[in-house]
């Protein structure tokens, strides 16, 4: 399945408002996913097609929620085979600053410097959800949030600053997303007999998330962010319960787990050996909880501390406590839960293929709503570039023409193979991907492993390229 055929796929039964505009979509995102690191006018090759392209990204009746939206019924379908959904959430930013002409763009950042009294960073921000199996495998967009934050005066920034957001109910915080997001995961998936959890990182260590679950009959697995007062016995009450880490502490060491570190800023990469614990913890509302009274209510957690033992010297200790609304009775389900949570780490290296391989904050649309189109369909392109790179690993009976069209494959047959007749049958699935982060400037030595996301996108390109110069040659000579 070549990147068009994928296309027609993909957003087959689109509904955008008008036939021309389902497409151009479909036109736009085969572009895109044979042109990983280009520019739309690169991409489409073409002055027409660009124009084209730039009309769509223009168009006010184009809403980035049908996009996502449609794609994310198409995801529901890819886990028709799958009992639990592992619903990741996280936030990236971009940055456009150096787009001083592009109208419509939010405050990301604002500070006083040395020698300026106001430094603004502008650009967007993105919330998203993506579907994970518990193998690892992304299998697409469940919801996603595109938008600019409000251009607020110095004198509001400041008050906003002051009050720490406590005094603001849910509803009015930039962390409503959360809750927003968990509510669509939960809906989309409504009708079946699954398992979503939502899992996310220290910024959802909320209340009122956990509060939300409860309601709406869903599952979560967050990292613990504050050293919150637990198992009290009334809001007010200062004399019962205790610290989180004081509590967690004194629980037995069920055993141990090996986490994979990934390298992250000056932090080389590791395998870090960690004792786990586990404890049932209950849970009351802060005392700034702006919710409804009668929805205040006891909740039961389950939490599970992993901690490093005997960590080298000048790196960050792990030491995480997560929390879940689902039962854990013994060593074994923890262990479960924290290789879920490990799954995290995809939706970090998916906004990488975002970012870098599709240099996305180089775009110059005038406009934060053409932005916000053109983001919503490379971050669908990028999400089929990353799940190329890890299915791979996870699938490892796949064929060729599971992703690549015939005359693909053979091509890359041929480049790798010279001396070889073409195959009647096409080969494994791990062996293209293999000659695509080739063709991308992997080495393929014995010790190098899996290719990176960076050798699959590069690949991807080149062998685009391939394919356009074989075509060209059937033209010539026939």
């Amino acid at each position: 399945m070549n990147a068009c055929d994928w296309a027609n796929t993909e957003f087959d039964g689109v509904d955008l408002g008008d036939k021309r505009l389902n497409e151009r979509l479909v036109k736009i995102t085969g572009q895109f996913m044979s042109s990983t690191e280009s520019p739309i006018n690169q991409a489409c090759g073409g002055w027409a097609e660009t124009k084209a392209a730039y009309r769509f990204f223009q168009n006010d009746n184009v809403d980035y929620k049908d996009i996502v939206g449609h794609h994310a019924q198409i995801t529901k379908g890819r886990f028709d085979n799958e009992d639990v959904i592992l619903a990741i959430q996280d936030t990236t930013y971009y940055n456009y600053t150096d787009h001083p002409k592009t109208k419509g763009l939010g405050i990301l950042s604002r500070f006083t410097g040395k020698y300026r009294k106001d430094i603004i960073t502008s650009g967007l921000y993105m919330h998203t959800t993506m579907a994970v199996n518990t193998d690892g495998l992304p299998l697409g967009l469940l919801d996603q949030k595109i938008t600019a934050r409000e251009v607020l005066p110095r004198e509001k920034v400041e008050i906003k600053k002051r009050s720490h957001n406590i005094a603001l109910p849910i509803e009015e915080k930039e962390s409503i997303r959360w809750l927003d997001s968990m509510r669509v995961s939960a809906s989309l998936f409504g009708d079946q007999d699954k398992r979503v959890v939502t899992v996310a990182d220290r910024e959802a260590d909320i209340y009122d998330l956990y509060l939300l679950a409860e309601e709406i009959g869903t599952h979560y697995l967050v990292r613990a962010s504050h050293n919150r007062k637990v198992n009290k016995s009334a809001v007010y009450s200062d004399v019962s319960g205790e610290m989180l880490w004081d509590f967690m502490s004194k629980q037995k060491t069920e055993g141990e787990v090996q986490v994979n570190v990934p390298a992250k800023d000056d932090q080389p990469k590791r395998v870090a050996t960690c004792n786990v614990k586990i404890g049932k913890i209950s849970v009351l509302p802060p005392r700034s909880f702006k919710g409804e009274k009668s929805k205040v209510a006891e909740l039961i957690l389950y939490s599970i501390q992993v901690v490093e033992v005997d960590p080298p010297n000048e790196v960050c200790k792990i030491d995480w406590i997560l929390h879940t609304n689902i039962p854990i009775h013994s060593y074994e389900d923890a262990i479960e839960k924290v290789s879920w949570y490990c799954l995290r780490w995809r939706i970090e290296i998916y906004f990488k293929v975002i970012k870098s391989g599709f240099n996305v904050e180089r775009c110059r649309l005038e406009t934060a709503d053409r932005l916000i189109r053109y983001l919503a369909v490379v971050s669908i392109v990028a999400w089929r570039v990353f799940w190329l790179t890890l299915v791979s690993r996870t699938v490892p009976n796949g064929v060729a023409s599971d992703f690549l069209a015939e005359d693909e494959w053979k091509v890359l047959f041929v480049r790798f193979n010279p001396a070889s007749r073409i195959p009647k049958h096409p080969p494994s699935l791990r062996k293209v991907t293999m000659w695509i982060a080739q063709l991308g400037g992997f080495l393929a030595r014995k010790g190098d492993g899996s290719p990176g996301i960076t050798h699959i996108w590069r690949g991807l390109a080149k062998l685009a390229d391939m394919m356009v110069g074989m075509r060209i040659h059937s033209n010539i000579y026939g």
